[in-house]
């Protein structure tokens, strides 16, 4: 496993486990089996409701608590300076964790306003040992602007939606000039018709490998840090499996090139999408 280190100094592992839309039963075999592989990273949100199983699969595995990198965020819900700290806690208990390493404003939820004020409630959260690491996630320039101009600390991480249909060129410049990490959700786009594409496959078939494994090693090999989803035993071994090949640069172009600008849901745009 390869890993990025955060603009604090903390270090990531590169890839990691996506928990989202999975219930806290099957999450718990999915993560215990995930780091029973390799896995040294699992991501996981309140919005998701899946903590409890989260953590009862990290536990499960045996492994010491600085052995896993925990990812959670703080949902629309709970946003904001009173509030904050609560919703942490919560996911703690949950998580049954004394800390997580990376704590996430999960959206910024323009019409809420209230980012701004729970960015500097996670501030806080740092000092008290509660998380190692703060960032963002979905997070546009315009929203880390205000952050940059009202607050003093750089998110570590920013993450956002990023595949080879909707690469985020643009935006993960803008992460990269702010010395913040971009981590990629929804990897493979939801599966769709990306690894069906026949620059994909023809890739994959070049370097002897799957089209996820080519998807994958599109992210890693650009610096991103990313957290694919699977199921089964074979998937998560298959995804965790693509530091053993090297794509060219025409292999990186090509696959960009099958930007199309949209995301896995047009509703999803972070100037407008309001949960909680």
């Amino acid at each position: 496993m390869e890993h990025v280190r955060l603009n604090n100094g903390v270090e990531i592992p590169q890839l990691g486990l996506g928990t989202a839309r999975v219930e806290d039963e099957e999450i718990r075999r999915i993560v215990r089996e995930a780091l029973e592989v390799g896995y040294r990273m699992v991501d996981t949100a309140a919005k998701y409701e899946n903590e409890v199983g989260v953590g009862q699969g990290i536990a499960d595995s045996g492994l010491d608590r600085d052995d896993v990198f925990v990812t959670t965020k703080l949902r629309g819900a709970d946003q904001g300076s009173d509030s904050a700290e609560q919703a942490l806690t919560d996911s703690l208990r949950r998580l049954g964790l004394d800390h997580v390493d990376l704590y996430l404003v999960h959206w910024p939820l323009p019409q809420q306003d209230r980012y701004l004020e729970s960015w500097q409630a996670l501030q806080e959260l740092t000092a008290k040992g509660l998380t190692r690491a703060i960032g963002v996630s979905n997070f546009l320039p315009e929203h880390l602007d205000r952050l940059a101009a009202e607050t003093s600390t750089v998110p570590a991480v920013n993450q956002i939606e990023c595949h080879p249909r909707f690469p985020q060129v643009a935006q993960r410049d803008d992460d990269a000039r702010r010395g913040i990490v971009t981590q990629s959700w929804s990897p493979l786009a939801n599966g769709g018709d990306l690894l069906g594409h026949d620059v994909v496959t023809r890739i994959a078939a070049e370097h002897d490998v799957t089209p996820a494994q080519v998807v994958l090693r599109w992210h890693v090999q650009q610096g991103l840090v990313t957290i694919p989803k699977a199921s089964s035993r074979e998937r998560l071994v298959a995804n965790l499996d693509v530091f053993g090949f090297v794509l060219t640069d025409a292999d990186l172009a090509a696959m960009t090139a099958l930007d199309t600008g949209e995301r896995t849901d047009p509703r999803q745009d972070p100037a407008t999408w309001e949960e909680f």
